[in-house]
């Protein structure tokens, strides 16, 4: 009887290998050869997994936004009484890649992000992941604003499309040695904490 082969993981296995590679090559030296001996199996199971590189790396990008988000979400999870300002500066810590636990990840990240600007499948990917992250950080930032005690409201969109953009900036900078990661979340609980520094209604002039 023919050994059942697990497709799904199978597919899994071969993202894995394609990351490892780009984070030690970038996405210019990944090639199905190196993929499949990184993945210990053969090119033609490599090949029945995915019929084209470009479906390759689209499933292994798809895969490295599934582990962050997954991450933002335990971490919503672990504190569900926390305030939305607080939820929203976890989620952006997470997104951010700055603990040195995530510096592989963050340098395959960006490696995905360059490709893109190339590959339309890739940007797709990347654009369907961003215009999620920026519903969930503007929802945040809603639910925060909603008591209605500031002077002049946020316009969530806009604070969420900002703050996702620095989060991606400042992966850029730390990977590239130009912040340090202590540097980078001072910047972005600073950009957090502004966000809420506004006037409120029942604030009295002198």
């Amino acid at each position: 009887m023919p050994r059942q082969v697990d497709h799904e993981g199978r597919r899994q296995v071969i993202a894995e290998a394609v990351c490892r590679l780009a984070d030690e090559r970038g996405l210019e030296g990944v090639t199905l050869r190196d993929v499949a001996a990184r993945a210990q199996v053969s090119m033609g199971a490599v090949q029945r997994c995915f019929h084209t590189k470009e479906e390759m790396l689209v499933f292994a990008l798809g895969a490295v936004a599934e582990r962050v988000a997954e991450r933002v979400r335990a971490r919503l999870v672990r504190s569900p009484a926390q305030s939305a300002a607080s939820a929203l500066g976890h989620a952006a810590t997470e997104v951010s890649l700055l603990r040195e636990e995530h510096r592989a990840e963050a340098r395959v990240w960006l490696a995905f992000v360059a490709q893109a600007a190339v590959s339309e499948a890739l940007a797709g990917t990347l654009k369907a992941n961003y215009a999620a992250l920026h519903e969930a950080f503007a929802d945040l930032i809603a639910e925060a604003d909603e008591s209605g005690a500031y002077v002049v409201p946020l316009d969530a969109h806009h604070e969420a499309r900002a703050l996702l953009a620095l989060a991606d900036g400042l992966t850029a900078h730390v990977l590239i040695g130009h912040l340090t990661a202590r540097q980078a979340q001072d910047v972005l609980h600073t950009h957090l904490a502004r966000l809420w520094e506004r006037p409120t209604r029942d604030a009295r002039s002198d």
